[in-house]
């Protein structure tokens, strides 16, 4: 018997590939060469100081930063900073939906509407179709008696969850997450990790920006460590927080961790 053929053989477990990612703003250059790749189902979570340039590395995975040189493939389709086309970055951005810090809704729109938005206008899905799945997105993220509600009358933990009932709407292949929690109140940080939680549990592969190390020990199935633009450190959160290979890294957990891990 012949063997397979390489369209007959399964399909790569990688769904992400960055490949030597540069950035500058200016003449502060925030991302320098900076390479990895993602399985599918993985829940990647980047950590690191202020001003490390983890928001624009996340950026530069669907585009929203273009990357001066460097090349990132998400699913199948790959655009190359040397060699962009709008098209290919429409395709690119198609694969993954985003979650802000700042929630990002549109102010005069409903809450139903903010998440039918997307389905409608990007997935041409007609309006009856798209009210019904986002209705039971929307119950998933226990946002369901809120439909008619706009953004100014939710508090900010309700606001983020609607931010992922838009993002899980579109059904993308990566989720990626911005420190999800850092513009909320203390009170309503627990409720969105919770829905983090369940995403990931719904093996989805996710790429989460986040300063919450208790919650990213407990989530994450990797951790990158980004520190001046370069990746420090790159292992499991139980080699990361319990036996870090690097110096840099035992100085940045010893200022930001303040619990005890135990796998």
């Amino acid at each position: 018997m012949s063997s397979p053929t390489k369209t007959q053989q399964e399909p790569s477990r990688i769904v992400i590939s960055l490949k030597d990612i540069t950035k500058s703003f200016g003449t502060n250059q925030v991302l320098k060469g900076v390479s990895f790749s993602v399985e599918r189902g993985e829940i990647l979570s980047i950590i690191g100081p202020s001003g490390a340039g983890k928001t624009s590395l996340l950026r530069t995975l669907n585009w929203l930063e273009k990357p001066d040189t460097g090349s990132v493939t998400i699913d199948g389709e790959t655009v190359n900073a040397a060699s962009a086309a709008k098209t290919d970055i429409l395709r690119l951005r198609s694969k993954s939906a985003m979650v802000f810090q700042h929630y990002n809704l549109f102010k005069n729109k409903t809450v139903l509407q903010n998440v039918t938005e997307s389905l409608i206008v990007v997935k041409k899905m007609g309006k009856a179709e798209a009210e019904e799945k986002a209705l039971t997105i929307l119950k998933s993220v226990g946002m369901a008696d809120k439909l008619k509600e706009y953004p100014s009358r939710l508090s900010g933990g309700q606001q983020q969850r609607v931010g992922i009932a838009r993002a899980l709407a579109i059904d993308p292949q990566v989720m990626l997450f911005d420190e999800p929690t850092s513009a909320l109140d203390p009170e309503w940080v627990a409720d969105v990790l919770d829905e983090i939680k369940n995403i990931a549990r719904q093996g989805l592969t996710m790429i989460l920006v986040s300063h919450e190390m208790r919650f990213v020990s407990e989530v994450a199935s990797r951790l990158i460590l980004l520190d001046e633009g370069i990746i420090v450190e790159d292992g499991s959160p139980e080699q990361v927080f319990n036996h870090p290979k690097h110096e840099r890294t035992r100085q940045f957990l010893k200022k930001n961790r303040d619990f005890e891990v135990v796998w």
